[in-house]
């Protein structure tokens, strides 16, 4: 499945791709002017208008023996999609470790188990409730289909340049990393004076 999403994101068969994005993005911008619920349905209605005369046409053929009586989509109905046991049980145990995964993160976060990491979440709270005033989630959806099918594209033809840029970045990041970790270091108080042992009594002289 995973091999399936990387071959439609890197464009390895341009024409599947190319429907795919096309078809994502369509119906994203429909989902602008009307309910998810119609577009399902004239989809549906649009599917059929198709399979459903091409299938009577197949019967009629077959009755003036014209055809051999195969079944127009036999082919789509002979794939197994079915789902085993074991493919059940592999895909629950990748959900749960996904949210289990998540609530742990989430917990570290707003605990602040790193103050450096819990920082950088509260600003990406920010800039996200920002975008949030801005724009709504329909449209992050479809900015992140067309990101998600076009960056993988652009980094394939441009990779030297990106991953110059890529380094640079970093290094500006570390460098910023490291001057607040020094500073959140000098802020803090200096650790408490470890108490000093009880002297020992000596021992008592023996009496004669």
């Amino acid at each position: 499945m995973a091999s399936k999403v990387l071959d439609l994101l890197y464009w390895r068969d341009v024409g599947t791709t190319g429907l795919v994005f096309t078809g994502l993005v369509v119906g994203l911008a429909c989902l602008f002017q009307l309910s998810a619920i119609t577009i399902l349905s004239n989809l549906g209605l649009g599917i059929m208008a198709f399979t459903l005369p091409l299938c009577l046409l197949y019967k009629a053929m077959t009755l003036v023996r014209l055809n051999d009586g195969s079944h127009p989509f036999q082919s789509y109905l002979d794939e197994d999609r079915t789902l085993t046991d074991e493919d059940t049980v592999r895909m629950a145990e990748q959900i749960v470790l996904l949210i289990a995964t998540a609530v742990t993160e989430l917990k570290r976060l707003f605990f602040i188990d790193s103050i450096m990491d819990s920082v950088k979440f509260v600003v990406f709270l920010y800039l996200l409730s920002y975008v949030g005033v801005q724009t709504n989630g329909l449209t992050l959806v479809m900015t992140g289909v067309i990101c998600a099918f076009s960056l993988p594209l652009l980094y394939k033809l441009q990779q030297e340049r990106i991953d110059k840029v890529v380094k640079a970045i970093k290094k500006l990041v570390e460098k910023g990393t490291e001057i607040v970790d020094l500073v959140i270091s000098l802020a803090k108080p200096p650790p408490a004076p470890a108490p000093s042992p009880a002297p020992t009594l000596k021992h008592k002289q023996k009496t004669k």
